[in-house]
Order: C-alpha cells, then structure tokens, then sequence
C-alpha cells in the first residue's frame, strides 16, 4: 500500500506524530539524554578555550585536562559552598520562623486598623522561609541529580573535545550537501559559543553583585543567595525573580519589611541593569528568538528534560529553529520564532 504526501494537511500530521514520538522517547530515556546533552553544550562552551591555548603551542591534551581539572575545582567549590549554606540555614530555620511570625503579628495589626483582616496562619504556611528555601533546594536537588553522572558527563565532554577537529570532516562526507548544512551547524555552534560566554559572564556578575549588596544589608547566606542569583540567571525571565524570593524573605525576617524592600530594590536594580541594558549591548541581536518563544521553550524543555532543560532552553530551542531554516518547506515555522530584528532582516 502506497501513500502520497503531497497534501500540506498529511505532512503537518506527520511531522507532528513523528514530533510527538521523538519526544516520548526524549521523555522516557531523559536520564541518558540530559547528560549527554550538557556534555555537548560544555564542550561547546570549552571548545573556544582549547583552541586559544591551542594558538600559544599548548598540547591539546594539557589543554582538556586544564579545562577538566578547572571544572571539577569551580564544581566542588560551589559544592562545598551551598552545602555549608544551607546546613547553616536549616540550623537556623526555627529562629527564622519564631521572627516571620512576630513581623506578620505587626503587619495584621497594622491592616486590622485599616479593617483589612488577614489570616495569619494561611500568610505563614505559604510565605514560610522553609516553603522558599525549597524553590533554592529544589533547583539545587535537580541540577545535584544531573551532576551524580559528573563522571559520564567528564568522559563524554574529554571526547567530544578530543574529536572536534575531525568532525566537520566527517560532516563533509557524510553529508549530501555539506556546504549549506554545514553553515547552518557552524552558525549554531558560533550562536552558543557566544551565548554562553556571555550569558556566563552576565550571570557573574549579576552574582556577584547581589553578593555584594546583601553583605553590606547583612543578611545571613549572602554566599548562597549570590551563588543562586548567578545559576539561575541562565533561565529566561523567571530565573532573576525565582532567585529573589528567599533572599528578600530572609531579609524581611531578620530585619522587616524596610530590609526586605531594600533587598528587592537590589535585585530588581541589577537585573533590569545586567538583563536590559549590559546584556544586550554584548549580545548584539543575541540567539534571534522572540520573547515570548523564550518563555514557552522554558516551560516546554523544563518540562521535557527537567532542571538542564531549564538551564538549556534557548540554545535548544536555537537548534530547533536552525534546523526548521535549513529546510525550504520549514522556513516559516523558524520565521515564527525568529525575534522582530530577524524578521525585518529576513524581508
């Protein structure tokens, strides 16, 4: 039995059946995949760094295990950091809620003049500091279920790293029309590199910032509070937001709503600085994806691949939208989620 797809209608119902097997198979082997896939961003990432040394007679193999050794220190270090942190935090956590109840006694009684009537109790259960410090531990508890495979991740990145000169030459036999597909790859890989690199130096200093403003308030776990500003910065839109609530919680606890304000301030300073006007500015047109397209592909590959798909969602999502250019028929499908300036200049 033969079948044409030539009906527009049965190729989008195809692609979307194969689309949606691909990803129950993404979805059911996802502790294979996320690994795998953060191996390949890393080495992507480290790549730039192995040919810089590569140009000063560096051998390639000092050079990985340099790069290795640098992230297994960084790792362990912040390891060690938040585990303390939050050891000290638990340690602390019945004097911090003995302080939340007394600061919500005034604010009722404050609102209760007004005949505004809160209720306490529900105030308390939602906007406990342990129902915050579970949005930190949560984050932390998938990106430490990701880092238990550290050494697969290590073995695969060393690899990768190994092999990266000899794989356009493969692509060049391997594919049909390695030119204009090779473009497409090479576009992706300087899209990343440069995403990343300046995504990472953004999210420092965003971290370290915080950091900085949260030492002189005084607030307790400053450290943790940096470190978490500085990983979840790499998550579109949320992430600042997400990173703010239990430092600003902390620091009504310990010293009121004046604090916490103070604290918020901060954060909503450095993010619009760093978010809007720094990052940009380095970026240039940036990955070419609309904003709204940013937000969905961090609720579709957070949900596809967990705490990592988070993490990955505008480089994966830039895979996808490469892939959908380097195909005529497609095209449309990656102007949709191309920004406004890519449209433009796509006319």
């Amino acid at each position: 039995m033969s079948m044409e797809l030539r009906s527009p209608i049965a190729k989008v119902l195809v692609v979307l059946a194969c689309l949606v097997v691909v990803m129950a198979g993404i979805k059911s082997a996802s502790t294979i995949m996320v690994p795998f896939f953060l191996s390949i961003f890393i080495a992507i990432a480290c790549s730039p760094i192995i040919h810089w040394t590569g140009r000063f007679g560096v051998p390639k193999w000092l050079s990985i295990t340099l790069v290795i050794l640098l992230i297994l220190v960084f790792g362990f270090l912040l390891a060690g950091l938040v585990g303390q942190s939050m050891t000290e935090f638990r340690e602390n956590l019945p004097e911090y809620r003995a302080k939340l109840d007394t600061e919500f006694s005034w604010i009722i009684e404050k609102l209760a003049q007004y005949n505004i009537n809160v209720n306490q109790e529900l105030i308390a259960t939602h906007l406990d500091p342990a129902t915050a410090m579970s949005v930190a531990t949560n984050f932390i508890s998938g990106m430490g279920g990701v880092l238990s495979n550290l050494f697969l991740i290590l073995l695969t990145v060393i690899f990768m790293l190994f092999e990266a000169d000899s794989i356009p030459k493969r692509l060049h036999i391997a594919l049909s029309d390695p030119d204009m597909k090779l473009k497409h790859i090479d576009r992706f890989i300087r899209s990343v590199n440069s995403y990343l690199a300046i995504k990472t130096v953004v999210s420092l200093g965003t971290g370290l910032i915080i950091g900085t403003w949260l030492y002189v308030m005084g607030i307790d776990h400053f450290l943790l509070w940096a470190v978490l500003a500085f990983m979840l910065n790499f998550i579109p839109n949320i992430g600042s937001i997400i990173a703010a609530l239990p430092a600003v919680l902390i620091a009504f606890v310990q010293y009121g709503l004046a604090s916490a304000g103070m604290a918020a301030l901060g954060f909503l300073l450095v993010n619009t600085i760093m978010g809007n006007m720094v990052e940009p500015r380095l970026m240039g047109k940036g990955m070419g994806l609309s904003t709204l397209v940013v937000f969905l592909s961090l609720i579709f590959w957070g949900w596809l691949l967990g705490t990592v798909g988070m993490l990955l969602s505008v480089p994966l999502t830039m895979v996808v939208k490469i892939a959908l250019e380097s195909r005529e028929e497609s095209q449309w499908l990656a102007v949709l989620l191309s920004s406004a300036g890519d449209k433009k200049e796509r006319a």
